[in-house]
């Protein structure tokens, strides 16, 4: 057992970012010693979305837990940057506060705003004045290439909007996204594998273009398409189990039909 280390029936803040220090320090845990920002990025992805699964569940128990579990990177990152001598939580903290305080003029300023779009507007207004971006090609520069890719469409796409490159209404991007498929069937009847990867990728970003126009998340939407099939799929296999039919060695006609009965159920 580490020397001076009590146990306590409640913790708080302060005793996380001791005892990360504690497993990182001298009789610790190797494990942790030996990691760094890159070895356990993935780890934030993961506890990002298992926060996301808690919150899509409604799951407070869950929820709490698994904040926690984010939190630990943070903290876990943090000490890194402690051990360096570069900053640490506190740093982090005081960084989060002013920007919050900045980018809300409205609450702790002399700002007024009329509604949610005032405060998105000024939002974005201070950000890109205190990151000194002066064009949109700068802003969007400022997008993470990290996100995922419908995510980052979406944000790219809002920044040109801004910046009043945009169709008027949501026909131009339905015309767009038509446009894109024929150049995608031609790329594919054409064999050409380089133009049939970069069509397919206008296809998907037109589609994020209309999804942004009819307000709604492609991400998400996606998400839910997904789940949609595997939901269809999985009674599709199981008519096809109670029936003895070889889904491998059945036609794609017979295939549909079940496909057809699992979406009436």
């Amino acid at each position: 057992m580490v020397s001076g280390f009590e146990f306590k029936k409640e913790y708080n803040f302060d005793d996380l970012v001791r005892i990360v220090a504690v497993l990182r320090g001298e009789g610790g845990c190797p494990w942790d010693a030996v990691q760094t920002h890159l070895t356990i990025k993935k780890d934030l992805i993961e506890e990002t979305y298992e926060v996301i699964e808690a919150i899509n569940r409604d799951d407070k128990v869950l929820l709490c837990e698994e904040l926690g579990d984010l939190m630990l990177q943070v903290v876990f990152h943090s000490q890194i940057e402690t051990e360096a001598n570069c900053f640490g939580i506190s740093e982090i903290c005081d960084g989060i506060c002013k920007k919050l305080i900045e980018r809300h003029p409205h609450v702790f300023g002399e700002v007024n705003v009329s509604g949610v779009d005032d405060v998105l507007t000024n939002w974005d207004d201070i950000k890109r004045r205190t990151k000194n971006q002066k064009t949109t090609t700068q802003a969007m520069q400022a997008v993470p290439r990290e996100l995922p890719a419908l995510m980052r469409s979406t944000k790219i796409q809002k920044k040109a909007a801004k910046a009043g490159f945009d169709w008027n209404e949501v026909s131009g991007a339905l015309d767009k996204l038509e446009e894109e498929i024929a150049e995608l069937r031609e790329a594919i009847s054409q064999q050409d594998d380089a133009a049939s990867f970069d069509e397919l990728g206008d296809v998907l970003f037109s589609a994020v273009n209309v999804s942004r126009f009819i307000d709604v998340d492609a991400e998400e939407a996606l998400t839910a398409s997904t789940d949609k099939f595997f939901s269809r799929f999985s009674i599709v296999e199981q008519l096809a189990e109670k029936r003895g039919i070889d889904m491998k060695a059945t036609s794609l006609e017979e295939l549909d039909k079940l496909w057809d009965e699992a979406k009436k159920c």
